[in-house]
């Protein structure tokens, strides 16, 4: 079972879409977000003008963008980028307590936030290449990589999810210890005959994951009007080659991970669904009334 940690966000402006900073307790990371009508203020602060990597997030004539960056100074840098790309509005710069990064750790950091960034595929990087990545020793890299580990738990918190991918390792077993029940996950199961569709998939920890190998649909098939933003997601993971055409049929390709069990259900129907009541267990339970078994367990 993973341990808990703990964050602290303190919003400068006093409100929450407005400069922040992020850090973790026993971490030496630095996180501070600047929306681009705030720049002056933000390059003003001392953590801005440190070494670091900063990200910046925005949007074009077709659609979100991202820039993954690094720079001895960073505030220098965003005066530049300030003239010199307009589609961005906010910036996140990456540093430490003390200043404590140099040149190698930050072209490190800026060639894996590259690489993490294009593997997720979630949102389109402005940059080109993966940068190559500086030559560090193994206890540098090492480092690195438990910093990486951190601020990854950190950049969701401020609402920068482009390094998070949906897809998940085969490892449903290990997965489902995180759930506190007991170490054989419950398996649920989504049939739509009329279109030959079969789908499972488990709960681990927060996450509903839809199973590798599971049937859904090719293509969209529902109302892409609806307020709904399924529709998207089914594309992408088309796109990406998650759902692959197999034999005439639709293949999830990989294990992926949802928030909820109707996210799921809309990926396989390939049309909104509840999957509250699409979802069954063997037994036939469904999903609603798996759950609030589990929440009659919670006094016992």
């Amino acid at each position: 079972m993973n341990k808990g940690r703990s964050l602290e966000l303190y919003f400068v402006d006093g409100r929450p879409d407005g400069m922040l900073t992020a850090e973790v307790f026993n971490w030496t990371g630095h996180v501070l977000r600047i929306p681009k009508i705030r720049l002056p203020d933000g390059l003003r602060r001392p953590e801005a003008k440190q070494t670091g990597v900063y990200v910046l997030l925005g949007q074009d004539e077709t659609g979100a963008l991202a820039y993954i960056g690094e720079a001895e100074n960073m505030a220098d840098r965003l005066r530049q980028h300030a003239s010199q790309k307009e589609w961005w509005d906010e910036a996140v710069l990456v540093t430490t307590a003390g200043d404590g990064l140099h040149k190698a750790h930050v072209k490190y950091l800026e060639s894996r936030l590259v690489e993490i960034a294009k593997d997720a595929g979630v949102m389109r990087l402005e940059n080109g290449n993966i940068p190559p990545k500086a030559s560090l020793n193994e206890a540098a890299t090492a480092n690195m990589e438990s910093f990486l580990d951190t601020l990854h738990m950190v950049l969701p918190a401020i609402r920068v999810d482009m390094f998070q991918t949906r897809t998940r390792q085969n490892l449903i077993l290990d997965a489902s210890k995180s759930i506190g029940q007991n170490d054989n996950p419950t398996t649920f199961y989504f049939t739509v005959k009329r279109n030959d569709l079969s789908a499972s998939a488990v709960v681990a920890g927060d996450e509903f994951i839809l199973q590798k190998g599971s049937r859904v649909r090719s293509q969209w098939a529902g109302d892409r009007k609806q307020n709904t933003h399924y529709w998207k997601l089914h594309d992408e993971l088309v796109a990406k080659g998650t759902i692959r055409l197999t034999n005439g049929q639709a293949i999830l390709a990989e294990n992926v991970a949802f928030s909820s069990p109707s996210a799921a259900a809309a990926i396989v129907a390939g049309r909104s669904s509840n999957g509250r009541t699409s979802w069954k267990t063997q037994g036939g339970k469904t999903y609603a009334e798996w759950e609030e078994e589990q929440l009659e367990k919670v006094d016992e």
